[in-house]
């Protein structure tokens, strides 16, 4: 089983309009409504993969309830999410299906009092028993502390489970000195971590801050790995067209899938890369067009770089 980890979940709402326009009204040709929040987009293209998959995190008020609703529908996936007292937040992702971009509005998240962080932290630990993975993903809720990844990290350590983080600023900084197995930040994050717009330089220097391997998202370009085993660049065969929105939460079910079947790190980036891609032509964040995947797999170019610094 792999335990995805979302601490402020979401319900996401996709707009689409034929052109976005500030200080204008827009008629809506298609609304979607999905599960939402970093872990959970992972955990749907997990299932879709045909991994059981299990998540957890904090959820509440009515939107909290659509939420759990959904996920009954998605095959493979277990719901183990903690009831909070405050409501789910709701992110909004508008597409512009003129110039292809998309506009995203995220609410803050409920206020999560210390009793009801306790209450996750006691499930998450029961819940490591039986996980052959975490991943630990997305932003922190307002009233949990901003070190709580690292906690999360440290316990999946000291339980034996492979841990994978994907997050940003200062959660970022304090969760990378408890050693997760793998960090997934995009250019600006880990640039923000290190202060280095190179990806190599930067993804040596998150290493040496704690971080066993990195896996960096540099969007159109692909993905760069640095890891004990060497590094790589993983490359698509070029630029889609439509909704980037979720692409890195589809990149890390790759990465995730590909450790727990002890694929190759090669293989894992093509995977990552390739589900990352295909993730763009899909409607919403947490799916992927399973044809253009299979498409991509074959065409992502995976190339080694030399292992001297």
């Amino acid at each position: 089983m792999i335990l995805t980890v979302t601490p402020n979940t979401a319900l996401d709402i996709t707009y689409r309009v034929r052109a976005l326009r500030p200080h204008a009204s827009h008629r809506v040709s298609e609304v979607l409504e999905r599960p939402g929040g970093k872990g959970l987009n992972v955990a749907r293209v997990l299932a879709a993969l045909g991994h059981e998959v299990t998540v957890t995190g904090l959820v509440g008020g009515a939107t909290g309830r659509v939420v759990r609703e959904r996920l009954t529908a998605v095959p493979g996936l277990t719901d183990a999410l903690v009831p909070v007292s405050g409501a789910t937040r709701r992110t909004t992702a508008v597409v512009d299906d003129l110039s292809g971009d998309t506009t995203q509005l995220n609410e803050p998240g409920p206020i999560v009092t210390p009793v009801e962080w306790s209450a996750f932290q006691e499930s998450y630990g029961r819940l490591l028993a039986s996980a052959d993975a975490v991943a630990l993903c997305g932003s922190l809720p307002p009233g949990v502390p901003v070190g709580a990844y690292a906690g999360l990290v440290r316990a999946a350590r000291a339980a034996g489970v492979p841990v994978l983080l994907d997050t940003s600023g200062e959660p970022l900084r304090r969760a990378v000195a408890a050693r997760p197995d793998l960090i997934k930040p995009n250019a600006d994050e880990l640039a923000e971590l290190t202060g280095s717009h190179e990806p190599l330089r930067a993804a040596q220097d998150a290493r040496r801050r704690g971080a066993h391997a990195v896996v960096a998202s540099l969007g159109a370009e692909g993905l760069f790995a640095h890891t004990p085993e060497g590094r790589w660049r993983a490359t698509p065969p070029g630029p889609l067209r439509g909704n980037p929105t979720g692409a890195g939460d589809a990149a890390v079910a790759g990465l995730l899938s590909g450790l727990v079947e002890r694929l190759p790190w090669p293989d894992r980036l093509a995977r990552a890369a390739a589900l990352s891609a295909a993730s763009v032509l899909a409607p919403v964040a947490g799916e992927f067009d399973r044809a253009a995947y299979e498409e991509l797999l074959a065409r992502v170019a995976v190339t080694a770089e030399a292992t001297a610094a």
